[in-house]
């Protein structure tokens, strides 16, 4: 998607774009609330950068807004959190429409385990056990500040916020917390797993089709827009 951003930005501005995002995500996980920044020498009226732009791209994307910072605002360096989403359907029966917008567990899942479990992973701490091998972040450490788990009738909603995330950490710890909700492991194994710093200990990787990017987070000088989400519908057809 970056690089159909980077083309409609370049038809508009009439010269080669290039884009830093706040954040990557693999294929198959949903930004609802990416930040890009980039530097160009023309000058358009925000309604193009928006509106000309939108008419440019792919329809699974939209621009929201555009705004101009001054030149040492960095999409990515900049942020101060990033919250992610993690959308699981809990039910016997697979998910069929809301297939590529939610994850799936078939067992009855213990919410109150999993908020357990949860509570060992807050904190500054060192995640290498809940990295993909092949992540190439130089440092592992992160700091988690939150995780909250949330009950909607079939739909568990993991909603997770850190300063930053190393790539599947995510999707490899709600894995873990469902292994822990469905009764293979006590909440304390999680913490467990975390100061192993082994990956091999963590549950497996979980599917990308329920996650999204929901929020990123920048210092108030930088006069960003703050967006107000709405619950994601999913359908749960037969």
């Amino acid at each position: 998607m970056q690089d159909a951003l980077e083309a409609a930005l370049g038809a508009i501005a009439g010269e080669a774009t290039a884009v830093t995002c706040a954040g990557r995500t693999d294929r198959g996980v949903h930004a609802r609330a990416q930040v890009a920044h980039f530097d160009t020498a023309a000058e358009r009226p925000d309604s193009a950068w928006v509106r000309g732009v939108n008419a440019l791209l792919p329809e699974a994307a939209a621009v929201l807004w555009s705004r101009r910072v001054a030149p040492e605002f960095h999409a990515r360096y900049g942020a101060l959190s990033r919250t992610y989403r993690y959308v699981l359907l809990n039910r016997p029966v697979r998910p069929a429409l809301a297939a590529r917008y939610a994850g799936w567990h078939h067992a009855p899942l213990d919410i109150g385990a999993m908020r357990a479990a949860a509570g060992y992973l807050l904190g500054e701490h060192d995640f290498s056990a809940f990295r993909a091998t092949e992540c190439q972040a130089k440092s592992a450490v992160r700091t988690l500040y939150s995780i909250s788990i949330e009950r909607s009738g079939e739909r568990i909603d993991f909603t997770l916020r850190a300063n930053a995330w190393l790539q599947h950490m995510v999707r490899n710890i709600v894995g873990t917390l469902v292994y822990v909700g469905k009764g293979k492991h006590p909440p304390q194994w999680a913490g467990q797993v975390l100061a192993s710093r082994d990956r091999a200990l963590a549950a497996p990787t979980f599917a990308p089709e329920g996650l999204y990017l929901e929020a990123i987070e920048y210092d108030a000088r930088w006069n960003l827009p703050t967006i107000q989400r709405q619950s994601v519908v999913l359908p749960v057809g037969p």
